[in-house]
């Protein structure tokens, strides 16, 4: 998003072909301007798919929280070194001239360090504690013929920021160098806010997760009784088990984490698991399992 608005900011700065490589602070590489860019966002997607899918795969080992650490470090640098290379070439009449001072790799050293810092901050720990057995999951003393509800609205402030933050980019780049160029930030932003801050269900119905921006009709996640196995609360590291803030897919299972902390873990017919953070969890796994129970006594089974 960073190296697309400041593209946007310097479109009509740029030589053809810019610098793109440098030895001894001297340019010995060059690229068409679309080239570079296109270079930089598949490096940058090619390693957060990458990253992603590894950590995904050791998503209950110990070493978790440092992978992160590692892709927050390894991203911010690439970024970084992607985004000065594009502000040393800006007004430059012969990219042959562009120069990057000699300082430059101290700060690239720099910042990924502070970014693999931050992410290690925010991976928290790492392997949630095993499961219950079957049927140790509380249940809510709850009279036949009686029914019930609970809801909890959880929010996220860093998704709040960034859907702000993409629809402004979305419109700054738009207004700059089309509205074709900014749709894609503009469309990530409407996609991120209605998850920025959502209404989790419990009911008779089983598990429901609405927008809380939208009416309440609209629905993104409705889990009924029948698909239920069981289900449970726990505390949920949203980095080292999800890699992140969101809806979120991984081997087995799925979620909603706006934050780490307690949460709501439904154990599924087909042997999956959705999660979702949200506080009071053990409350609607009480209610949940005792509805749960109630269908599964109705169908005999």
């Amino acid at each position: 998003m960073a190296l697309g608005a400041l593209y946007a900011g310097a479109a009509g700065r740029l030589p053809d072909p810019l610098a793109s490589h440098f030895a001894g602070g001297r340019a010995d590489g060059f690229s068409s301007v679309p080239g570079f860019l296109a270079g930089c966002l598949a490096v940058l997607l090619v390693l957060g798919v990458g990253c992603g899918l590894f950590v995904q795969l050791r998503a209950h080992t110990p070493e978790v929280p440092w992978l992160i650490a590692g892709s927050y470090a390894t991203a911010a640098a690439l970024g970084y070194a992607m985004c000065r290379t594009l502000l040393a070439n800006v007004d430059a009449a012969d990219a042959a001239a562009v120069r990057i001072p000699q300082w430059q790799p101290a700060v690239d050293l720099g910042v990924a360090l502070l970014a693999g810092a931050l992410g290690r901050l925010l991976a928290g720990a790492a392997p949630p504690p095993p499961r219950r057995a079957r049927g140790a999951t509380p249940r809510l003393d709850l009279p036949d013929g009686t029914t019930a509800g609970w809801s909890r609205t959880i929010s996220s402030s860093p998704l709040v920021v960034l859907g702000v933050v993409m629809l402004g980019a979305g419109l700054v780049v738009g207004l700059l160098a089309g509205w074709l160029s900014g749709a894609g930030l503009l469309l990530g932003g409407a996609a991120v806010l209605p998850l920025a801050s959502v209404r989790v269900t419990v009911d008779r119905r089983g598990l429901a997760l609405s927008p809380a921006l939208l009416p309440g009709r609209f629905r993104f996640r409705h889990i009924p009784l029948d698909r239920i196995a069981e289900a449970d609360s726990r505390r949920i590291s949203c980095f080292a088990e999800f890699g992140g803030w969101g809806y979120r897919i991984r081997a087995g299972g799925s979620g909603l984490v706006l934050r780490s902390g307690e949460g709501i873990v439904v154990r599924l017919t087909n042997g999956k698991e959705f999660v979702v953070t949200v506080d009071d969890a053990a409350t609607a796994v009480a209610l949940l399992n005792t509805y749960t129970d109630r269908a599964r006594a109705r169908q005999g089974g």
